[in-house]
């Protein structure tokens, strides 16, 4: 197991993306803690220890990949910088919106191609994706975008309802990628 470990690490490494390497390890982490579960014989060989060891070892594999992927996207929500003396800074706040919506998009895109082959993890991933970031992004919508002017204004910088947000998280991991923001749900 540590020869299989050391080689899938190595081949790890060989992603460029922090996130995408961090979803390799836990796919294949994944398969092998539930082959190993499933066989008597090697779940008793391995033992409890070493099961828990490599669950503990998935989670942080997870928490490697939100704060790679969606603390970038968070950051755009940041709302420091966009209340001056109690008045809200419009260009700021058209810059986070622009932003948050580039980075969206740009995680959609590169994510969507992405393939979670088990289904359990793949909607791990995805709720604690929506529990991350819907509600942060309601809270930001909610308090910044009355800003705008409503009609073509609105429309130029709040490309996301949150509603769009969940259903454009529930394509990540797929395979099927098909950027976001072209098409309306």
């Amino acid at each position: 197991m540590d020869l299989l470990d050391a080689y899938l690490e190595g081949k790890s490494k060989l992603y460029k993306d922090h996130a995408l390497s961090s979803i390799f390890l836990m796919n294949n982490g994944r398969y092998i803690l539930q082959k190993i579960k499933g066989s008597t014989e090697l779940n008793s060989l391995m033992g409890d220890t070493w099961c828990r060891k490599r669950s503990s070892e998935l989670r942080q594999y997870h928490k490697t990949y939100q704060r790679e992927t969606w603390g970038k996207l968070l950051n755009c929500l940041n709302t420091e910088g966009l209340l001056v003396n109690g008045k809200v800074v419009k260009p700021n706040v058209k810059e986070r919106f622009t932003s948050f919506n580039a980075t969206f998009s740009e995680i959609h895109k590169t994510q969507s191609s992405w393939v979670v082959g088990d289904e359990q993890l793949q909607s791990e991933l995805r709720v604690s994706i929506s529990n991350m970031v819907i509600p942060a992004y309601r809270s930001f919508l909610g308090r910044f975008s009355q800003v705008f002017t409503p009609g073509r204004q609105t429309e130029k910088y709040v490309k996301y309802q949150a509603e769009d947000i969940e259903t454009y998280i529930d394509e990540l991991f797929d395979g099927n990628a098909a950027p976001a923001g072209r098409r309306k749900p």
